[in-house]
């Protein structure tokens, strides 16, 4: 079974670091799954089977932390014993909550004009603006070291991955509505 006193990064043997290898990852998740399942212990004791299950939802929670850059940034701080998810976490510079509501206004006003275009723009704008604090949050975490900043960094990149994930949901439904 597995050492559930490891961090994700151990349990999977990969570095602990913002950016990684997606198929080492993937490799690594499928090798961990295959070798926990609880099928391969469906003859095994009422123990046993209970050590698998609870090894396998070890294993695809950690799979999740890691899989997403927001969750793997998140797992990064607290592991240096920092909190950048609750409410109790930095505040957003005013500017960027600005900008954040503009974007949601014209997403909005966009949806109301069946406007596919001004969305796609919105949602690549996010996306860029996503890749952009990724790449920050990379130097950071793996190269000159977590800042005073990286703690609200975070918490950015939380805020456009919900509003890209929203801007694409709009999107979704604006394409519905044009098959029916």
């Amino acid at each position: 079974m597995i050492d559930f006193s490891r961090n994700h990064f151990a349990l999977f043997g990969l570095p602990q670091r913002f950016r990684l290898d997606p198929d080492a990852l993937d490799r690594a998740y499928r090798q961990l799954q295959g070798d926990v399942h609880p099928d391969r212990f469906a003859n095994g004791d009422d123990k046993q089977q209970r050590l698998a299950a609870q090894s396998s939802a070890r294993v695809n929670e950690a799979y999740s932390a890691l899989k997403n850059p927001v969750t793997r940034a998140q797992y990064l701080l607290a592991l240096q014993g920092n909190d950048a998810g609750g409410e109790s976490g930095p505040q957003l510079p005013v500017d960027f909550l600005e900008r954040q509501l503009e974007r949601r206004e014209a997403a909005n006003d966009a949806v109301a004009a069946h406007d596919e275009q001004a969305l796609d723009t919105l949602l690549s704008e996010v996306r860029t603006d996503a890749r952009e604090m990724e790449d920050r949050l990379a130097q950071e975490f793996d190269g000159a070291g977590t800042r005073d900043e990286t703690p609200m960094r975070v918490r950015e990149l939380t805020f456009l991955a919900k509003l890209a994930e929203d801007l694409d949901a709009m999107q979704g439904a604006l394409d519905s509505e044009g098959e029916n």
